[in-house]
């Protein structure tokens, strides 16, 4: 393997400046439902005094041909071009405590150099927690409070839950090798899923990145502003109700949903319960047809935008419903 620190730059002095103990990743890729982590990555770029630290070479980790960047044309001219951004800053919470924040496009190519990579900055900046976060879709609806699916590298470094599917296989992503990479090197290494409705997955889901922001808040002893989180959730709940009203066939899918998550909560501490992950009573897609597909057509909101370089300097599954 080539050597790892030639995948990235570092800012001048941007190792030097103490040692962070706290690394936040939040990378955009397929598993993100919800986008909930790249909310919270965005949100927090926007809330916070950034400085970078080390920027990636995205030629070599992007593959332009299934993740076209855009390119803006005007005038009969290109005008712009969006330039793929992976990158790692170093965030002030405001109350004297700084962490570091993993955020960008997920690579798509050389994962085990990339890591490595991760590997060697955390040494660097002397990292000793490492929390990723993401969403994933879940049967459940939006009119009930969003729970969060946790796992860690260790026990001890989260609450006791239960074994609900013993053990399976998941698609790779940078995250969960992130996560198991950092927890063989030593470090606590957690990770925290929102549960977003299935039917919103597709769609920004603001309540979900506010359920992990605040994960991220109590776990690593930060203090995080969620207000702007809070108040576009309340904005999509409006939405969404809105929506729903128009559609009884809808309606009809949310009301079993709230059934079956009501039935489950109710039954948690009963022996045998029933798997809200594996086992579903709703109807499913085909049954609902076009009308589900008009209803998220009509969720659909405009194409994410990639948080503005703060530069060097500047500022800027699925689980038990009973976490979170």
């Amino acid at each position: 393997m080539r050597d790892p620190r030639d995948l990235y730059t570092a800012n001048d002095g941007a190792l030097e400046n103490g040692d962070v103990p706290v690394l936040v990743h939040a990378l955009r890729g397929s598993l993100d439902a919800g986008h909930a982590g790249e909310l919270v990555a965005r949100h927090l770029l926007g809330e916070l005094p950034a400085r970078r630290v080390a920027t990636f070479v995205a030629d070599e980790l992007i593959d332009y041909r299934s993740r076209r960047p855009q390119l803006t044309f005007e005038d009969w001219r290109f005008t712009d071009y969006d330039e793929p951004v992976i990158a790692l800053d170093r965030l002030d919470d405001g109350a004297g405590k700084e962490f570091l924040l993993l955020h960008g496009l997920e690579p798509d190519l050389q994962w085990d150099r990339f890591t490595a990579a991760i590997l060697d900055l955390a040494g660097q900046l002397g990292v000793q927690q490492a929390i990723g976060v993401h969403g994933i879709p879940m049967a459940v609806p939006h009119t009930r409070p969003v729970s969060v699916t946790a796992h860690a590298s260790r026990d001890g470094l989260i609450d006791p839950q239960r074994h609900l599917m013993g053990r399976i296989k998941v698609p790779g992503n940078v995250a969960g090798l992130l996560e198991l990479r950092l927890g063989r090197a030593g470090y606590d290494a957690l990770g925290f899923a929102a549960n977003v409705p299935h039917y919103l997955a597709q769609n920004e889901y603001p309540q979900a990145a506010a359920a992990l922001v605040r994960q991220i808040a109590a776990s690593a002893g930060v203090a995080l502003p969620v207000e702007e989180l809070e108040s576009a959730a309340a904005r999509t709940v409006e939405e969404i109700e809105e929506q729903v009203a128009r559609s009884g066939e809808v309606g009809a899918v949310v009301r079993a949903l709230e059934q079956q998550y009501d039935t489950f909560m109710e039954s948690s501490a009963e022996p045998g319960q029933r798997n809200l992950l594996t086992e579903q009573t709703v109807p499913g897609a085909d049954e609902i047809g076009a009308e589900l597909e008009e209803f998220l057509a009509g969720l659909a909101h405009e194409e994410p935008v990639e948080p503005e370089d703060p530069g060097p300097h500047g500022s800027m599954p699925q689980g038990d419903p009973r976490e979170g």
